[in-house]
């Protein structure tokens, strides 16, 4: 081997061995860098699980179906999920405040209860049947005893994060299963908070999440509660009322109100002077039926807590298909099904779909507004 073939491999072996020195400090660096990447890593936000949720369903081979299985209780329509027929009923609680804004997975309740809070908010407890697939659900918020009471008819899971000194007092006599934020022995399985939003205003739970608290609990999976309501065949459209393609519902904090759209024969929500919409699928709440009822609101001595009572019997009215008729209520006990009445003593027909229903007092019904147009409310 000549002089100068020994100086070039010489000076190759250098080279190699410099790449293999610089290698190696940057493999070093690059994991280093990692490990303090993934050591600042926040939770994810709201808009990153919808937007996840929504990349794992456009992965799915696109098929157009229409539901033409099992009915829903809730709604009288197609379950979105066969499996869903016969499962037990979940009652979720859900804050209604502009921090809160917009709810996630809210529009695949089938009945939803708004009822007066402290404050002169309101808040919502969505009924469902048919949860499969929701990765987000909430945000959540705590129980008041009238909202456990609901939950109690339709022998549904209730799901709250907390709740009041008189909720307490009614969750202990166990008249509803409940999965609780503040339960130790299933927070972390059922809830989870996000990094876009401050405490209490973060609190979330998903599908997984809720069946994961069921087992771990033992409760029943099976519905058993009887049926609230009924269904009309070929679309009630109270000949004996009054038209209304409008309302105003009188929750100070955030003024909702409702048009009518005689397309899809929906009323359509709005809160906050905005369409309120649901962030899993984009959405605007629309609902087919709306119930409002007028029940006893006081406070509870030396408490701000409002005490209502939803036994007994009352007045309201029954809202669907542009159309509104007066109603009476009645409900024989706390765990009673609460039965909605027409002028003529037969039970009320739902239109299939979902009911949105109205808890509130004598002087908050006295200032909702009910219009016979859309255009007499937008003036």
């Amino acid at each position: 081997m000549s002089k100068k073939q020994k100086i070039l491999i010489g000076v190759l072996t250098g080279i190699l061995v410099v790449l293999v020195v610089i290698f190696a400090l940057y493999s070093s660096y690059a994991k280093k860098k990692l490990s303090e990447e993934e050591a600042t890593v926040e939770k994810p936000s709201v808009a990153e699980i919808v937007e996840e949720e929504k990349k794992e369903e456009a992965a799915q081979p696109e098929e157009i179906t229409v539901p033409t299985g099992p009915a829903s209780v809730l709604t009288g329509l197609p379950l979105e999920h066969a499996d869903a027929e016969g499962r037990r009923l979940v009652a979720v609680m859900f804050e209604n405040t502009k921090a809160a804004l917009p709810h996630a997975g809210i529009n695949r309740a089938g009945i939803i209860y708004e009822c007066p809070m402290e404050g002169g908010i309101s808040r919502f407890m969505a009924v469902y049947d048919d949860y499969d697939g929701l990765d987000i659900i909430g945000n959540i918020r705590s129980c008041r005893p009238y909202f456990a009471y609901l939950a109690a008819e339709y022998d549904a899971v209730y799901l709250h994060f907390g709740q009041s000194v008189q909720g307490r007092a009614v969750l202990d006599t166990g008249i509803v299963d409940e999965l609780n934020g503040l339960d130790g022995s299933v927070e972390s399985q059922v809830f989870f908070r996000t990094s876009d939003r401050k405490a209490p205003h973060n609190s979330f739970a998903s599908a997984a999440g809720i069946d994961a608290g069921i087992a771990k609990k033992g409760f029943d999976t099976k519905n058993t509660a009887a049926s609230h309501f009924t269904f009309s065949d070929f679309g009630n459209s109270l000949p004996g009322g009054s038209d209304c393609k409008a309302l105003t519902v009188y929750y100070p904090n955030g003024m909702p109100y409702y048009i009518y759209d005689d397309e899809t024969k929906t009323y359509k929500r709005y809160e906050f002077s905005a369409p309120e919409t649901d962030s899993v699928d984009g959405e605007q709440l629309a609902v087919t039926n709306i119930i409002i009822e007028q029940v006893p609101v006081s406070n509870y001595e030396g408490y701000e807590y409002l005490n209502i009572p939803i036994t007994g019997s009352g007045t309201g009215k029954f809202i669907t298909n542009g159309r509104m008729t007066d109603i009476t209520w009645s409900k024989a006990g706390n765990s009673e099904i609460t039965h909605y009445y027409m002028p003529d003593g037969s039970e009320i027909a739902l239109n299939p779909g979902k009911t949105w229903i109205c808890l509130e007092s004598s002087n908050a019904c006295g200032k909702n507004t009910y219009y016979a147009t859309q255009a007499e409310l937008q003036k």
